[in-house]
């Protein structure tokens, strides 16, 4: 008896300190008394730039932003050194998902096709290792996004310094994410089909599916009854305006489909995400104020016969086309979340303004998001969540922080990664 207590103390002890090795720093304390960061030159998020620029803030928020603001409090010397607002990551399962081969580890992806009463806010990891490996590039909040099936469930925004989800909660399940099915498809060997890009047979029942269960929702919502649906309750915030659609479409007639129907089923506002083809329906989504948070730019064109540059250059087509853009990076695995300023330096490289890059992932992705009211930009009463870099955050060579603030919070830049990093660096110096 006595050697099988001391064998479950060992394991107790070592599964404690394995908790004390892997969790996240802790969380920042709130801010204390007045800082302001001067001489940067501050990218506001909003297609803006201020040289020499003094940020003022105080309780988490900005009190005064220009080149004539006057210093208080603590003063951060940032001479030579460029502000930002905190980068925002859209349509991601940062903090469900640590490690994809674990399946513990993967609370992305629930049972079921129709499931938009899944919350992914309360399975949100707010001591994620990847969650925290974000920070360091700038990228400071994001909204965090069930996977799979038709409707996969309600995502919810949250900033990437917490104790738990309630804490990390920046908008509480602010919209409901819907997969629409591809018009066409590559031959699935594991199911049997032949190799190939082909119609897909179950094109129009796939879309069946969704307009039934959408207008049961509807019909729910009006009727009375003692009998509660959870997934169509769930609905109801896209029909009176409370809860964004975030749409994933791909093709052209995809988009076309998805958006003629949701609009017609009253649906009032709807986020485009993915729109590989979005510039061939770009009169459909300007004419329903349709915004798109874009794929990301990292990634070679799906067909022969497209330009080279492409997906680089995709954004800026969206831009001038008159649509509000956002990059998002969805469809990729959540590590490569953090080269999200990368993307947006992407895009510059095709000729894109490089303040309205920037907007692409900070001020544009907060009013797509319904969070522009606090988050995105560098601006007087809106939070102080934004960092330091010595130089161009679009630029991985130029994206170095020194400093950043969540809510006026200085947070910790450190990672399991800047820990090996600095480790295999010493190791390997003078050599």
């Amino acid at each position: 008896m006595k050697k099988i207590t001391s064998i479950y103390t060992i394991i107790a002890a070592f599964i404690l300190g394995s908790v004390a090795v892997t969790a996240q720093q802790t969380p920042a304390d709130a801010q204390e008394g007045t800082i302001s960061i001067t001489g940067a030159t501050a990218h506001i998020g909003n297609g803006e730039i201020i040289e020499n620029c003094t940020l003022v803030f105080e309780n988490g928020t900005l009190s005064a932003v220009g080149a004539d603001a006057s210093a208080q409090g603590t003063v951060i010397d940032a001479s030579g050194h460029h502000v930002y607002p905190g980068f925002i990551a859209p349509g991601k399962s940062l903090g469900l998902v640590e490690v994809n081969a674990v399946r513990a580890s993967n609370d992305q992806d629930e049972i079921g096709s129709m499931i938009p009463h899944i919350r992914s806010l309360i399975a949100y990891n707010a001591e994620s290792k990847v969650v925290e490996s974000m920070r360091p590039n700038g990228v400071l909040l994001g909204q965090v996004t069930p996977k799979g099936g038709t409707i996969s469930g309600t995502s919810s925004i949250v900033q990437f310094d917490a104790w738990n989800w309630e804490d990390a909660a920046v908008k509480v399940d602010d919209g409901i994410h819907l997969n629409w099915p591809n018009s066409f498809r590559r031959g699935r060997w594991w199911m049997g089909e032949e190799p190939g890009y082909k119609p897909n047979k179950d094109y129009a029942d796939q879309v069946e599916n969704i307009s039934s269960f959408v207008a049961n929702a509807k019909a729910y919502g009006t009727a009375s009854t003692s009998q509660e649906n959870p997934a169509y309750k769930a609905m109801q915030g896209l029909f009176n305006g409370n809860q964004k659609l975030y749409v994933y479409a791909q093709a052209e007639r995809e988009i076309r489909d998805a958006i003629t129907f949701l609009k017609k089923e009253g649906i009032q506002s709807v986020v485009l995400v993915g729109g590989y083809q979005a510039q061939r329906a770009a009169d459909l989504l300007k004419a329903h104020s349709v915004p798109v948070l874009v794929n990301y730019t990292h990634t070679r064109p799906n067909f022969d016969d497209e330009d080279y540059d492409y997906t680089f250059k995709l954004p800026k087509l969206l831009s001038e086309a008159g649509l509000l853009v956002g990059i998002q990076n969805a469809s990729s695995s959540n590590f490569q979340t953090r080269n999200l300023p990368f993307y947006a330096g992407q895009v510059v490289g095709q000729g894109l303004d490089k303040e309205k890059a920037v907007a692409m992932i900070s001020g544009n992705t907060a009013k797509i998001l319904g969070i522009d009211d606090r988050y995105g930009t560098l601006e007087v009463g809106k939070s102080a969540t934004l960092f330091i870099s010595e130089g161009d955050a679009l630029d991985m060579r130029g994206n170095i922080l020194t400093h950043a603030f969540i809510d006026g919070r200085q947070i910790s830049l450190e990672t399991h990664q800047t820990e090996l990093w600095k480790r295999y660096s010493g190791k390997y110096e003078g050599k």
